[in-house]
């Protein structure tokens, strides 16, 4: 499989073919080489248009969607970064494509360790993924410009929101697993600017502030 020019389709038929507009978005999805971020017998399906599953019961998100969420960060290429759930590591290269410094929170090992080997084997040199509960944030690391949570919450965490940066964005899902939004926050001085955006579908934020681990809704 030509994977150059199923990238090119992807950004040309899923990304630029909707509403995703911001060139320097666009350039990221054109440089990250999504195949080497799904699991090595999907890689053929890696460039079509929707959502793959990884370890640990997660998923990589559809293209249009990562492009989407990135989009709304309105980042200029200045920001310190914090993502909430790295999963497989292709949304943190993409941030790490648009910010200069990205940090990112995974609560599975099993996923923290092989994505940060990847992103650092393809020369991603502005990250650091963390382990720990994402729905607390990165307080030593605050305040952030941008924070983008991959996984539903049902509501803003406070902790993420305390350590948003005066003019900062949080872009994160909210709702139960069949009944989400995304969402973006934006703090102006002392007051908040929210916007209800899409109905989206995503994993369930499992943490402090999140969801409990074996909640039963889950």
């Amino acid at each position: 499989m030509d994977y150059d020019e199923a990238r090119e389709s992807m950004v040309r038929e899923q990304l630029e073919g909707r509403d995703i507009h911001d060139e320097r978005v666009l350039a990221a999805f054109r440089e990250v080489p999504r195949h080497e971020f799904v699991p090595e017998d999907l890689r053929d399906l890696a460039y079509r248009d929707g959502p793959l599953p990884i370890d640990a019961n997660q998923t990589i998100s559809q293209p249009y969607i990562v492009a989407y969420m990135t989009q709304l960060l309105e980042l200029a290429g200045t920001e310190t970064v914090l993502e909430v759930g790295t999963g497989s590591g292709y949304q943190t290269a993409i941030l790490a494509r648009l910010a200069a410094r990205v940090y990112s929170l995974e609560r599975h090992r099993s996923l923290a360790e092989p994505a940060a080997e990847r992103l650092n084997r393809l020369g991603f040199t502005n990250v650091e993924v963390l382990m720990g509960d994402g729905s607390q944030g990165l307080p030593d690391q605050a305040p952030f410009d941008a924070i983008l949570v991959t996984a539903a919450a049902p509501e803003a965490p406070a902790p993420l929101l305390s350590q948003l940066a005066v003019g900062g964005r949080l872009v994160i899902p909210v709702g139960l697993p069949r009944d989400q939004i995304l969402e973006r926050w934006q703090r102006r001085g002392g007051t908040w600017h929210i916007e209800h955006l899409a109905p989206v579908a995503f994993v369930p934020l499992v943490g402090k502030f999140g969801f409990p681990e074996n909640d039963e809704i889950l």
